[in-house]
């Protein structure tokens, strides 16, 4: 059982994982950069460590958040979502600290944390995917792809790691493209720590459909059904 969590985030998403701790009767831990050392997630912990840096780059140092869990004594992370709750490094530095990471095995980070990885398992595995780039993709191969589409033609320029629609633009018009790449490697950069984007034929009128899976540690897995 655990015993003490530090949640590698802020905000609403650090709450919702203070009051599972509660429930579950684990003291947890926050931390925050300097900048948000009075924000409502600090509070809500029963204890905060402060985090080198500013804004988000602060929550994006997992040198910093493994050092900070093991100050606080912590046997765990939960790093929430966003940020680094997709990094594989996060992950491996906590097992190398002897810490429990809160989220999946590294192997399956460093997969599904690559959108382009993901989608040769799909294509390996015979899932149908929408034409894209394999890989980071420079600006002459994003300008390449989209003259491929043709007349009326549209694609989707996408962050290559993290998630939650950010780092993400749609692209109709040749005269938009160099500034919606640029703007999404920002974007993806500013969140997740990697600026590689690459590129997939815009679906049009498309369906959000998930199935949200979960499983402990021993490997027992279950599914909550799908969303839309």
């Amino acid at each position: 059982m655990l015993a003490r969590v530090l949640i590698a985030n802020r905000g609403e998403v650090a709450i919702r994982v203070v009051r599972a701790c509660v429930e579950l009767g684990v003291r947890s831990i926050a931390v925050h950069g300097a900048d948000d050392a009075d924000c409502l997630h600090v509070a809500k912990a029963d204890s905060a460590v402060p985090l080198p840096g500013h804004g988000a780059a602060a929550y994006l140092d997992a040198g910093a958040i493994v050092a900070a869990a093991r100050a606080a004594g912590c046997d765990a992370v939960h790093p929430g979502y966003g940020f680094l709750s997709e990094s594989a490094e996060l992950a491996e530095r906590c097992a190398a600290a002897g810490m429990a990471f809160v989220g999946p095995s590294p192997e399956a980070l460093r997969l599904f944390g690559d959108k382009t990885a993901a989608r040769a398992l799909a294509q390996r595995c015979g899932v149908p995917v929408a034409a894209g780039t394999a890989g980071p993709t420079s600006l002459a191969d994003v300008r390449a792809f989209f003259a491929a589409l043709g007349p009326g033609g549209a694609m989707m320029i996408k962050a290559l790691a993290g998630g939650g629609g950010r780092g993400m633009r749609a692209v109709r018009d040749a005269a938009q493209l160099e500034e919606s790449y640029r703007r999404c490697g920002s974007e993806a950069l500013a969140a997740f720590g990697v600026a590689d984007v690459y590129v997939e034929e815009l679906v049009g009128r498309a369906r959000h459909i998930e199935v949200q899976v979960a499983g402990d540690s021993p490997g027992n897995p279950i599914h909550r059904f799908d969303r839309e």
